[in-house]
């Protein structure tokens, strides 16, 4: 562990608001600070920076989110809150990506000392990271998995230099490392969902969470992914929640304007005091924000300036009074002039609970022409699309994963149109009113596959008057896994069932109904845009995610969905009612919203099934 105080100049000499970052990454490091306990001491908090067992200089065999893991956090929590330098004898915990679960997962242990959860860019359920839809990720999730298996076998370069500097602890403590699981390996053997995958999804721990919760979350999180969403509706404990959700990409968490919610949260559950940030480190920020997100963004206005500091309980009920969902829409457009492109909203909304309690669902069928309709066709036809072998192992990222903080137009995606015979495409009218999505959706439909494998995509965009395309989201299946988890499910979100039990084979040559989840998003649909349904080969349209799509006997092999009569097919979104949210008439300029790429619209012709 490596502990850290706040500059004494302008924090004092102590106690002080103590927080930890805990991962496997770098956080002991004594010479490079992660970047929530480098923003917590600026803040004017001590940051205890601790290292999993088995990573850096810890001891210990490596499990990743395992529950030795778990229980070795809940000790560290009630170890650092005994400490004389920290303030109120309680500590929060902050991070990012990795440093973001582990704080879900020790906060289910519900320790004691424990004051309060800053987790930013989260994930759900670990096997689904590994295995969305039950198709194998062979781009993020791979990469990060052998990257954690290098570090934790001595592949930290910052611990050899303290083995070579005489540190024996740390070097006695990579005795074990050898007892290490081959992780990639190990997870890519788990094509059935073990029962025991229970103890490492979230969504089935956070409910015990006591503590106060602030979340954040990107729908089109490039390393993550979007499916932390589904799981809001369990942290169910007694302790305030605050999600803020955004389109965008995973470091947008420590945006300025996420950071400024993230101060007030930290302040009032930690510091237990008036979120009051000092200026001289106002004035910093703009430049700590130009060297990572490229242009001087600034903290929001002081929303307690009205208060003085012996009015903390009326600052800590004024936050609990807000609606504990914040939804941020069109970052990247919301400062055109000075920040194209940067994590800043152009509107925002408010909900009690996410998905909205009023969000309703909006079917559109399948049809010739390649039309989405409001009703279902009344004659029974299909269209047909074949394998395209390539497609998995593409993204439309082409710059590394950690340049994603950069503005988005600056960015290199190439995220190309699907290919002649390769995929479907549907298309609604030009909408006569704004419709704005908030929730996750699900397409029903009718397949018959001329193989045993069958994988299939969703992806859902926006096609404007002026003719871009802007990419919404997607949802991706093996259609063997289509037994619907109906205690989890309701009639817009759809749980799948992973288990080897509830494995369906493919029906070759005959019919079938599959319910494919689409992932949860929020996304404005102006008036005179076109909603547009893609069905295709996993792959392509997601930047970092890559899938192993097991080959069902080459490019000819073919998928057909029917649509109309008996088997008529649909997607359904949920949304909000009209005029809830304000939706700003302009458009956002092609290619400022962040983990939305945009391109010319370029038409597909279904080819008949």
């Amino acid at each position: 562990a490596m502990v850290r105080f706040p500059d004494p100049r302008f924090y004092g000499d102590g106690p002080y608001p103590t927080v930890i970052e805990l991962s496997g990454y770098d956080p002991s490091n004594p010479n490079d600070p992660e970047p929530g306990s480098m923003i917590a001491q600026a803040f004017g908090y001590a940051s205890v920076g601790i290292n999993l067992r088995g990573t850096g200089c810890s001891g210990g065999v490596f499990d990743v989110f395992s529950e030795a893991e778990q229980a070795d956090g809940y000790d560290a929590i009630e170890i650092v809150a005994r400490q004389p330098w920290v303030l109120n004898n309680v500590v929060g915990m902050v991070g990012l990506s990795y440093s973001g679960n582990t704080q879900l997962y020790v906060g289910s242990t519900k320790p004691p000392h424990l004051a309060a959860l800053a987790s930013l860019s989260v994930i759900e359920d670990s096997w689904q990271m590994a295995w969305p839809g039950g198709i194998y990720n062979a781009g993020f999730t791979k990469q990060w998995i052998l990257e954690r298996e290098r570090q934790s076998s001595g592949g930290q370069g910052w611990t050899l230099d303290r083995i070579n500097a005489g540190d024996r602890v740390c070097e006695d403590n990579q005795n074990l490392r050898n007892q290490s699981v081959g992780f990639e390996a190990f997870v890519r053997s788990l094509q059935f969902r073990p029962k025991d995958a229970d103890a490492r999804d979230l969504s089935k721990l956070v409910s015990s969470i006591d503590a106060p919760v602030f979340l954040t979350g990107a729908w089109q999180d490039e390393q993550t992914g979007p499916r932390f969403a589904t799981m809001l509706k369990d942290f169910t404990g007694a302790g305030k929640k605050h999600f803020v959700l955004f389109n965008g990409h995973h470091p947008d968490g420590y945006s300025a304007h996420n950071l400024s919610r993230w101060y007030e949260f930290l302040g009032l559950y930690v510091a237990k005091r008036v979120p009051r940030l000092l200026d001289v480190v106002r004035a910093a920020l703009p430049g700590e924000m130009t060297k990572n997100y490229g242009y001087p963004l600034q903290l929001d206005a002081d929303r307690f300036a009205d208060l003085n500091d012996s009015q903390y309980e009326e600052a800590l009920a004024r936050w609990e009074n807000e609606p504990s969902v914040t939804v941020d829409f069109e970052l990247g457009a919301g400062d055109p002039e000075n920040a194209l492109g940067a994590p800043v909203p152009r509107f925002t909304a408010q909900f009690t609970e996410f998905p909205p309690a009023n969000v309703a669902p909006w079917r559109l069928w399948l049809d010739g022409n390649g039309a989405l309709a409001t009703s279902a066709p009344s004659g029974d036809a299909a269209d047909r699309f074949t394998f395209d072998a390539a497609i998995g192992t593409v993204g439309y990222g082409h710059d590394g994963g950690f340049d994603f903080i950069k503005p988005t137009p600056t960015l290199t995606f190439t995220w190309e149109p699907t290919r002649d015979g390769k995929g479907l495409s549907y298309l609604t009218e030009p909408l006569d009113q704004d419709v704005v999505i908030a929730g996750s959706g699900h397409a029903d439909l009718w397949v018959r596959s001329e193989s045993a494998q069958a994988n299939l995509e969703i992806v859902l965009s926006e096609v404007s008057p002026d003719g871009d395309e802007i990419r919404i989201q997607n949802g991706v299946l093996d259609t063997g896994f289509r037994k619907v988890d109906e205690a989890r499910s309701d009639d817009l979100t759809t749980q799948i069932l992973y288990s080897a039990e509830d494995y369906q084979d493919v029906p070759v040559g005959e019919w079938y109904q599959v319910n494919l989840p689409i992932f949860p998003v929020t996304h404005p649909l102006r008036a005179g845009s076109r909603l547009r349904v893609q069905i295709n080969t996993p792959g392509g349209d997601l930047p970092l995610w890559y899938f192993e799509n097991l080959d069902p006997g080459g490019e000819g092999i073919g998928y057909s969905i029917g649509r109309g009569g008996a088997r008529a097919s649909s997607i359904v979104l949920p949304v909000l009612p009209a005029g809830q949210v304000e939706v700003p008439a302009e458009r956002p300029p092609c290619g400022s919203l962040r983990g939305q790429p945009c391109r010319p619209y370029v038409a597909l012709e279904n080819q008949p099934g």
